[in-house]
């Protein structure tokens, strides 16, 4: 593990990523975190924005007790807030919101609330410090996301194929499709660091098909590169098969069977990654307790594949996964915006 402390390279880092979400001088910063938090991050967040001229409070909630079946990682959905109206009024008081918690405001439940407020967050991904400063945003990075965006969009159909025998078709009508490059500078609005993604939520009905996960995938609620391959039978957006025979496939069987919830089975969203300095061997560079693994949601050509919630089929549950699918084309009405992994 690397030292935790600070350094004047990270605090410089925090400070630039900050600087993009283009705070006024003298506002009033948010540091939503809670007692699990990685305190080092809380602690460079500060130092950057008082660097800055800010002002900067923190807001750190007890981190609740669990209550799903299994360990949970990575789900984007928070729970330390649970409605605390004190709370809520302080983070809502705030024009800007660094939000530390350890899974992030993403999915939470209070975050339409926080964000019709006008105030904006930033979601500081639950990353080892010397992570995040290798994947400071860069200017470069808004053009080329909301390019894709601009795509994904106008597309009526997404169709995933890939030698290892992926053929996934997707309806594009009705989803609704965000970009991500690192930081957010109008009100209202959420992003996070690390940036350099697009996705999209289909609307339910949409996705069916066969999702061939190789050798070399990544499942990231495991945090752990696959070493055998796992065949996904999908219909009406639910898994229905899961096919393989090592531990890959068994991990992914008993992970969802353990949630007893239809609804964990289902298709959250789908999209690429378009960071270039988004490194696949990152996750093994890293105990895991060290990384969320967004860098590999942000390597430049992957799928990304997600199961779990979708608010926007009507559809909720804490089972999820996000998976990181290498050497695919994507097609978005018959032309490829990733070609065997490559970013056309």
């Amino acid at each position: 593990m690397l030292t935790e402390r600070i350094e004047s390279a990270w605090m410089d880092a925090f400070a630039s990523a900050i600087a993009l979400c283009h705070p006024a001088p003298g506002d009033a910063v948010c540091l939503l975190a809670e007692s699990q938090s990685r305190l080092l991050n809380i602690e460079l967040a500060e130092l950057a924005c008082l660097k800055l001229g800010l002002r900067p409070f923190r807001c750190v909630l007890p981190t609740p007790a669990p209550t799903a079946p299994v360990p949970v990682r990575s789900t984007g959905a928070s729970r330390a807030i649970q409605h605390h109206p004190a709370a809520l009024a302080a983070i809502k008081a705030s024009p800007l919101v660094l939000d530390l918690t350890v899974e992030g405001l993403l999915h939470a439940p209070e975050l339409k609330e926080i964000l019709g407020s006008g105030a904006r967050v930033l979601m500081i991904s639950n990353e080892h410090p010397e992570a995040l400063a290798r994947l400071l945003p860069q200017p470069g990075d808004e053009p080329m996301v909301k390019a894709a965006v601009k795509r994904a969009r106008a597309a009526k159909r997404m169709r995933v194929t890939s030698a290892a025998g992926t053929d996934l078709d997707i309806s594009m009508e009705r989803a609704v499709t965000a970009g991500v490059w690192g930081w957010t500078d109008r009100p209202g609005t959420i992003a996070h660091w690390p940036g350099g993604i697009v996705v999209s939520f289909p609307a339910a009905g949409s996705v069916n098909g066969r999702l061939v996960l190789a050798e070399g995938d990544v499942n990231l609620t495991f945090k752990r590169y696959l070493q055998s391959r796992v065949a996904l039978t999908i219909e009406d957006d639910h898994i229905t098969k899961i096919e393989g025979s090592g531990t890959d496939a068994m991990l992914m069987r008993r992970y969802l069977e353990a949630w007893g919830d239809r609804a964990a089975y289902a298709v959250s969203h789908v999209g690429w990654g378009l960071n270039p300095r988004a490194r696949y061997e990152a996750l093994s560079m890293y105990d895991q307790r060290d990384t969320n693994g967004t860098e590999l949601r942000a390597v430049a050509g992957n799928f990304l594949f997600s199961t779990g919630a979708n608010e926007f089929a009507g559809r909720f549950t804490e089972g999820h996964f996000d998976i990181p699918v290498f050497n695919t084309t994507i097609e978005l009405d018959g032309e490829a915006v990733v070609r065997d992994g490559v970013v056309l």
